[in-house]
């Protein structure tokens, strides 16, 4: 099932649509989701068995799921707490949570109490946050992260308690190792990995309302269904040839790091159009390739373009007259697919529409990061990166070109209102030279596929998986580029394994790393 990323509003009226103002289907859902929660927990952490749970149970909703979780880990024998400021302080506001209140203070009777607890499960706060927490609530953030050492867990319900669902705002915020999503991904908690921890969707609402309008979560399943195999009579041709426009005086690297991308993404063939000075540097350091200067003359062009199945412009180009020029030459001479990264993106500053009526109707991706989106539409980079959701689908309705907004998470929309994230990666990505091997992988998959979106989509879900693969192996401090472009071989295998029961995606922790 498609897991979608949802906004705080999204959820409220999905749970309500689920709902129809019935109080039993709302502690059934309540429940549900405890149950499952415990069962998992059950499953991860053996030791929870013998040192137990101490609960921090709001009085929302949230709160309600944790008294399920404490009313289920208890059944199960394990040992169990609460914190005594909550008990006493924090009665539950709706009908379903005060039964599921009473339901775990019965239960929690006939276990032992937990002393040392290994999990601290946060249950504090929901969606509902909006601003920075303060009063009790905050009080009792501080004190369970106070709790928290490198002997605990601590869990959270749905998201860390006092972020914000939706933007991701908040200040005093749960520290969590582990935070198990209900049915979607709220955006809030994409924007703050560092505070989620490892975050496991977990299964709800079965398909019920499945919110096809909102942001999809990519996959390894919607990965290997967008990419077609390659057949056993496959040469050079049929797996396409990739032309790549690059390379300005001290940066042949970004070129050279594109066709490493593209030529472990299954290109069949790479040709790398970079300053003449550079020539002989790429022909060395990549055999397999082909290089020529860039296109000056008419008959270089033609050439060029004339055995091409997708351009690649911008890694290294450099932001000169002579960019725009070239750039604008080879766009109005050429009309099928092309990818537009870096500076063949930043010379167009504050011209979207401009760059739009190049690109014309042609198969295109552009993918920029949050400045060189900025750029483009004359916003500052912070308010691009914090508003990532709604910008991509705004540069990609005037470019008319599937955008991959990078950062955490990506955003990839296309013009006709599709939109998709990538949760996967982490830091070890966020190294120069990262985004030149991205836009070769893209190029590469547009070659192949036709489809921009389908494309975009596969290709940054696979760079990020190749990051997480790579600093697998060791640290992310320790992991580098050359790691993750190795990484890419096994990754392209798409051989994830399905999530355990109940589980509809897991994501490894990307933040407080090493």
């Amino acid at each position: 099932m498609t897991v979608r990323i949802t906004t705080a509003e999204q959820s409220i009226a999905r749970e309500a649509a689920v709902i129809g103002g019935a109080p039993d289907t709302s502690y059934e859902l309540m429940r549900t989701v405890g149950e499952r929660l415990a069962a998992d927990l059950l499953r991860r952490f053996p030791l929870v068995r013998t040192r137990g749970v101490l609960v921090f149970p709001g009085p929302g909703n949230n709160g309600g799921d944790a008294w399920v979780v404490a009313a289920a880990l208890a059944r199960a024998g394990c040992p169990l707490a609460v914190d005594a400021e909550m008990a006493a302080h924090r009665s539950p506001k709706s009908d379903a949570a005060q039964r599921a209140k009473a339901d775990a203070l019965e239960a929690m009777q006939q276990v032992a109490r937990a002393t040392e607890a290994f999990i601290l499960l946060d249950g504090i706060l929901g969606v509902g946050v909006s601003g920075e927490v303060r009063g009790e609530a905050a009080q009792e953030i501080e004190r369970l992260n106070r709790l928290a050492t490198s002997s605990t867990v601590v869990v959270s319900i749905d998201l860390p308690s006092g972020i914000d669902a939706t933007t991701g705002a908040g200040g005093i915020v749960v520290r969590a190792d582990l935070t198990y999503a209900i049915d979607s991904l709220h955006r809030g908690l994409l924007l703050r990995r560092d505070e989620a921890g490892e975050i496991a969707v977990l299964s709800l609402y079965d398909g019920r309302h499945d919110l096809a309008d909102a942001p999809a979560l990519i996959d390894a399943p919607a990965v290997r269904a967008a990419i077609p195999p390659i057949p056993a009579d496959a040469h050079k041709g049929v797996r396409r040839r990739l032309a790549i426009v690059g390379g300005g005086e001290g940066m042949a690297g970004a070129p050279m790091l594109a066709a490493r991308g593209a030529m472990r993404s299954g290109i069949g063939m790479v040709q790398l159009l970079v300053s003449p000075n550079n020539v002989p540097v790429v022909q060395a350091a990549l055999p397999e390739t082909m290089a020529a200067r860039w296109p000056v003359t008419s008959e270089d062009q033609t050439r060029v373009l004339g055995w091409a199945h997708a351009l690649l412009l911008g890694p290294g180009l450099g932001r000169t007259a002579m960019t725009r020029a070239l750039v604008e030459r080879l766009l109005v001479d050429w009309k099928g697919p092309v990818v537009l990264d870096a500076d063949a993106l930043n010379v167009f500053e504050g011209e979207p529409r401009m760059l739009g009526s190049l690109l014309g109707a042609r198969p295109a991706i552009v993918t920029p990061h949050p400045v060189e989106a900025g750029r483009l539409l004359r916003r500052d980079g912070a308010s691009v990166a914090a508003d990532r959701f709604t910008v991509g689908a705004e540069l990609a309705k005037q470019l008319g070109a599937t955008v991959v907004l990078k950062g955490v998470p990506t955003v990839i929309s296309a013009p006709d209102g599709r939109v998709a994230v990538s949760a996967a990666g982490n830091p070890t990505l966020g190294t120069a030279g990262s985004g030149d091997v991205l836009s070769g992988i893209v190029a590469t998959l547009l070659a192949q596929i036709g489809d921009p979106f389908a494309a975009a989509s596969a290709a940054v879900w696979v760079h990020g998986r190749a990051g997480e693969r790579a600093a697998a192996l060791g640290s992310v401090r320790g992991t580098s580029l050359e790691d993750v472009v190795v990484a890419l071989r096994e990754v392209w295998r798409l051989d994830d394994p399905p999530p355990p029961p109940h589980i509809l995606a897991q994501l490894p922790g990307a933040g407080r790393t090493r």
